[in-house]
């Protein structure tokens, strides 16, 4: 199932799901979110942009003449606002930033000459539209953790059994990350 970041978290909360696999959550104390890979943001634009040919990775200030596209705080408020902080840090504020909802969105505006567009890593790699290029930001604050999501009251033994061996699978470290020991009751030791 493919949902917006809020979307998925509101999803696991109430129950829809046991879990997700959600880029960048927002905190939230009725969930668990355990980070289990990081990834940097990428940058689509038009081939024939002076930034496409720079390097093999970007930094935002290579992108500094161009308008920004952005996915809409609603949508992904954690990259949006990551995005954002990063150029005010830097001193950068872009000449226009188009929200947007979704990747197409962002393919269109790219493909129209209207800005480059900053996406997570799984969606940039989607795209393979004639004329757009796909390279990642160096900025190593812009990179966005892929977190395991599940409920904090959630006391499932097969939850808790999947939710070992996705990480361990994903993150090499068998033991549960300290924030499962929530997640664990004191007579399960299966999975210490």
């Amino acid at each position: 199932m493919t949902m917006f970041a809020p979307n998925l978290v509101q999803s696991v909360r109430t129950g829809e799901l046991n879990l997700a696999l959600v880029t960048a959550p927002e905190d939230d104390d009725q969930i668990i979110a355990v980070p289990f890979a990081r990834a940097p943001l990428y940058v689509a634009l038009l081939e024939t942009d002076p930034a496409a040919h720079n390097s093999d990775r970007l930094v935002l200030a290579d992108l500094a003449g161009d308008d920004w596209i952005l996915f809409s705080r609603e949508v992904h408020p954690m990259v949006h606002d990551a995005i954002l902080d990063a150029a005010r840090r830097q001193g950068l504020i872009p000449k226009k930033a188009h929200d947007i909802m979704g990747v197409r969105q962002a393919i269109h505006l790219v493909s129209e000459g209207l800005g480059v567009a900053i996406l997570s890593e799984p969606l940039a790699l989607e795209i393979q539209t004639k004329g757009i290029v796909v390279k990642p930001i160096a900025d190593k604050s812009l990179s966005v953790p892929t977190c395991l999501v599940m409920r904090a009251d959630d006391k499932s033994p097969l939850i808790k059994e999947f939710s070992h061996a996705f990480l361990s699978r994903f993150t090499g470290r068998p033991p549960i990350p300290a924030q499962l020991e929530l997640f664990r009751s004191s007579k399960d030791t299966r999975l210490a």
